[in-house]
């Protein structure tokens, strides 16, 4: 059987060794917990889809930083191919269009929240390279 593929892009925005995750309000994940993001659209880069999504979601202007990881997740109905970059705000407040609540977690933080699954694959790459920056700081 041939799975519906699905492309999205996410952001870790960090601030003072924290990240900044998001409580899905909608759909069949609601409740779960991701790193905010969305579909990349035809024609658009998976840098210009974030800046796009993260404007959408947050109300929010972003840089898109660097490449952190990719993700490939089969979901009951679907496959997940999700990208992850860091970025930083460049302007904007983090106002939730879309998610139920959103929380800055510290490295020690990350797995008190229940996660996407796809999203939970990297949380634990993300801890240790939050406390690698810490150790280095």
């Amino acid at each position: 059987m041939n799975m519906r593929r699905i492309e999205v892009v996410a952001g870790i925005l960090t601030q003072q060794q924290r990240i900044f995750a998001t409580q899905r309000g909608y759909g069949e994940f609601k409740d779960f917990w991701e790193f905010p993001g969305g579909k990349v659209e035809a024609g658009e880069s998976q840098e210009q889809a974030l800046v796009r999504e993260l404007k959408e979601e947050l109300e929010t202007e972003v840089e898109v930083l660097k490449h952190f990881a990719d993700v490939e997740y089969d979901y009951p109905h679907f496959h997940l191919c999700l990208h992850l970059f860091f970025c930083r705000v460049r302007q904007g407040l983090l106002e939730l269009k879309e998610h139920e609540q959103a929380r800055w977690l510290s490295a020690q933080e990350l797995f008190s929240v229940n996660w996407l699954p796809a999203d939970l694959k990297v949380v634990e790459k993300l801890r240790l390279y939050l406390e690698q920056q810490t150790d280095e700081a």
